[in-house]
């Protein structure tokens, strides 16, 4: 019975020489649990990435301005005012702080705005 005890103890406690027995049923024992065990078990699930979601093409134009392609589904407003202030809100983020001097829409095939082209500048 203490053979029983100091065997359990052993494992317990790792105390078994690397490359005897023991511990390479200790090895194997947690390599089980590792690849045997369902994922379910432990309810652990990736983070789901979402990409971005604008898709926003940016080219320099001249010195201190740039030229920026917004797909249309991005920019929201109904007024000349609510467009700029969607693009300003979509862009600054990834140019900085700019101003926005003119933009025009970009049509698809069959007429349907698809795109925003904007004109930026760096004050």
């Amino acid at each position: 019975m203490t053979s029983l005890w100091r065997t359990l103890g052993g494992y317990l406690w790792w105390t078994y020489p690397r490359g005897s027995l023991h511990y390479d049923v200790m090895v194997t024992l947690i390599l089980a649990f590792i690849f045997l065990t369902p994922g379910r078990i432990f309810h652990d699930k990736p983070l789901e990435r979402v990409p971005h979601q604008t898709g926003v093409v940016v080219y320099q134009d001249g010195t201190n301005g740039f030229v920026c392609q917004v797909e249309a589904s991005a920019v929201s407003g109904s007024s000349d005012e609510e467009k700029r202030e969607s693009l300003l809100r979509i862009i600054e983020p990834i140019t900085g702080e700019i101003s926005l001097t003119r933009y025009e829409p970009v049509h698809g095939e069959k007429g349907k705005t698809v795109a925003y082209r904007a004109w930026v500048e760096r004050p």
